[in-house]
């Protein structure tokens, strides 16, 4: 990885990089809809409230299999074989070190001259 990040070029496989991330802070969310739908099923009072609810808890159960199988078909998770999950996520975490490393800003943050300011 160059530092550089500016350029185009140096910016090669971010774009999958962001979408599986994303992915999979969506698979997650949807993991979490799962569990609070189902908790919150066993403390309705009323019919009405548990038929929502049970039908709410069926469409994040859904979302959370659609969000899965798109990861799994794009090669973002591999929940059947535990060491290409670990490559992959060894590979996610290398990058995400690189990137931390990256100096993002310059030491001198003086902005003074950049904008039209009166009486500089």
């Amino acid at each position: 990885m160059k530092n550089d990040y500016l350029e185009i070029e140096n910016a090669e496989g971010m774009p999958n990089l962001a979408d599986s991330a994303l992915a999979l802070d969506f698979l997650l969310s949807a993991k979490s809809a799962v569990r609070f739908y189902a908790a919150a099923l066993t403390e309705a009072a009323t019919p009405e409230v548990r038929m929502t609810l049970r039908n709410d808890l069926y469409n994040a159960i859904d979302m959370h299999k659609e969000i899965t199988e798109l990861m799994i078909k794009k090669g973002w998770l591999h929940p059947y074989n535990v060491n290409e999950q670990f490559q992959l996520d060894k590979k996610s975490t290398e990058m995400a070190l690189k990137i931390a490393g990256m100096k993002l800003f310059p030491g001198n943050t003086s902005r003074l001259g950049t904008f039209a300011t009166p009486h500089q």
